[in-house]
């Protein structure tokens, strides 16, 4: 799971998780590599009836290549397709900017919104309309749109048009992000569970100065750590439900909605209140040094330890086998959300992020230039079929997933025992990166790291009963128009260039008091309340027709 939230936040908040390289294979008979050609190559004369597509696949650096994968290589084979793929691992958005300017395209990019809308308004006359392919070669996909509207809606343009198929996954938690915290340090150094803010500063200082995982080093323990940044998932906003804000799908750009009224927490003063305990924090040496600086994939080996040896104390995650890999895991605890303090009246909250979680956006799309489109959308809906889906999510028949004989499925263990289920997920197959429809009525028995995040999520439970009518925005399901959306585009380009360093600069060396007003100020001028009217109106609207 990890893998995908890295790839949600390096496309809409950082990328700071993805590796170097991009790299091409093919799923040609004899596995001959091959990168992106121009688009609509129709039928080859060396490969029979077979229609010869390009298509270009983001995907994660851990993610072997796509020719290795056993059910795409026969869902191309059944779709009467072979495709020549491109394998982009490292940036995308760099990449995409020329390769769209020219024109000379694939006929298909898959990946989660790998085209976005502002794409297709910027581009337009590039990208092909989908939707009376749908209605003459997708059955799969009609079925997703009939049993799941939402994806009808994610799906489709504010002109009626269809030129990015979503995805649905099912499966996933409310939340994306849990609380740990040591229990054997806790037990060792003989102390409570924290509850409050200053009970875990407390804590955090005892970690640091008395050897919490006794190994004789009392300088080699990391009290704190996050993956850097203000929001997103694994981040410290998420204790700003301790004052009451419910934070949905991340909120990486400060946005949430509070009684109806949409809000941006990096000009509230519950935000300068969590800065200001971050600040404390820091300077009492209980955060990593280096956790505005680190990349995603150290920040994730720094907290595996050193064999039985813990390194981390309390931290941000998806569970705590992929945080801290199978060996120390055990060593920690899902927590409860933290109250700001013991007489705080706050209703406490956390980060709501079911539509991000288990929805997604123009997962594929094709290009306008594709000569033989019936083809190319044959393909797309065997990715949609809910057998092949669960084999993009989870790997392939056999390897990755047992067919038990009586209509029902069970994901398999990792071959290598040494790779926690997540990594082993994300090495074998496209997993979260790729479209798909896993139908409410398949029957599929999930693996270890699915069962264990359902468990460390009860203790978010209370805090994870919001009101999606009042106290959510619904993100994905909105679409703004043109104009709208390179207001928005160009205002939050402008905020986080200011918010982003400004936060750094007040956790590692204190300061938001005095700078706090001016700082609100520089905010409003860089279009931050232009950008909260107009979702609000947005907002407005779709609830209106949504109640």
């Amino acid at each position: 799971m990890r893998k995908k939230l890295a790839v949600v936040i390096s496309l809409f908040m950082v990328s700071a998780i993805v590796m170097a390289g991009c790299s091409e294979s093919g799923t040609k008979a004899g596995g001959e590599s091959g990168g992106t050609s121009n688009s609509g190559t129709g039928n080859a004369s060396n490969s029979g009836a077979k229609v010869q597509l390009t298509a270009i696949m983001v995907k994660h650096p851990l993610t072997k290549p796509l020719a290795e994968m056993e059910w795409l290589k026969k869902a191309e084979e059944e779709a009467g397709v072979q495709i020549k793929w491109q394998e982009i691992t490292a940036d995308w958005g760099q990449k995409k900017g020329t390769m769209l300017a020219s024109g000379d395209v694939p006929d298909l990019f898959v990946g989660p919104n790998v085209i976005s809308d502002a794409d297709f308004a910027q581009f337009q006359g590039l990208f092909q309309d989908l939707t009376d392919l749908v209605n003459k070669n997708a059955p799969n996909v009609q079925l997703m749109f009939n049993s799941k509207p939402e994806t009808k809606m994610i799906a489709t343009q504010p002109d009626g048009k269809i030129y990015g198929l979503p995805k649905y996954q099912r499966f996933w938690p409310a939340s994306a992000t849990r609380q740990f915290i040591n229990q054997k340090w806790l037990d060792n150094l003989g102390l409570k569970m924290p509850t409050t803010w200053d009970e875990l500063y407390h804590v955090l200082v005892a970690f640091k100065e008395k050897d919490a995982n006794g190994n004789g080093d009392p300088n080699d323990e990391i009290p704190m750590d996050w993956p850097g940044g203000i929001g997103g998932y694994f981040n410290p906003a998420v204790l700003l439900g301790s004052e009451g804000i419910t934070l949905s799908d991340g909120s990486g750009q400060g946005y949430y909605v509070e009684n109806g009224k949409v809000k941006n927490f990096l000009i509230d003063e519950r935000f300068k209140n969590l800065v200001v305990f971050l600040n404390k924090c820091y300077a009492a040496g209980l955060i990593n040094p280096e956790v505005f600086t680190h990349d995603y994939t150290k920040y994730q080996s720094i907290a595996r330890g050193t064999g039985d040896t813990a390194k981390v104390g309390f931290t941000w995650g998806w569970v705590a086998s992929d945080r801290f890999g199978d060996q120390v895991a055990p060593q920690y605890a899902s927590m409860s959300p933290l109250k700001r303090s013991a007489d705080s009246n706050a209703k406490l909250s956390w980060s709501y992020d079911y539509n991000s979680l288990n929805f997604g956006s123009n997962m594929v799309v094709m290009s306008a230039k594709t000569k033989n489109k019936d083809a190319a959308m044959k393909f797309i809906n065997k990715l949609y079929d809910p057998k092949v889906s669960m084999q993009v999510l989870f790997g392939s028949l056999g390897p990755n997933i047992k067919d038990n004989g009586d209509d029902s499925y069970s994901v398999l263990p990792p071959s290598d025992s040494k790779m926690d289920p997540g990594t082993w997920k994300w090495t074998s197959t496209m997993a979260d990166n790729g479209p798909m429809y896993i139908a409410d009525a398949l029957k599929l028995n999930l693996g270890k790291d699915m069962s264990e995040v359902l468990t460390q999520s009860e203790p978010l439970k209370g805090a994870l009963s919001v009101s999606t009518k009042t106290d959510v925005f619904p993100n994905l399901l909105i679409k703004y128009s043109t104009a709208d959306n390179s207001t928005l585009s160009l205002n939050n380009t402008n905020l986080m260039n200011l918010a982003n360093p400004k936060f750094a600069q007040w956790v590692t060396k204190g300061g938001i008091e005095a700078g706090w007003d001016a700082y609100v100020k520089e905010c409003q001028k860089a279009g931050l309340q232009q950008n909260i009217e107009i979702m609000q109106k947005y907002y407005d609207n779709f609830m209106s027709k949504n109640k």
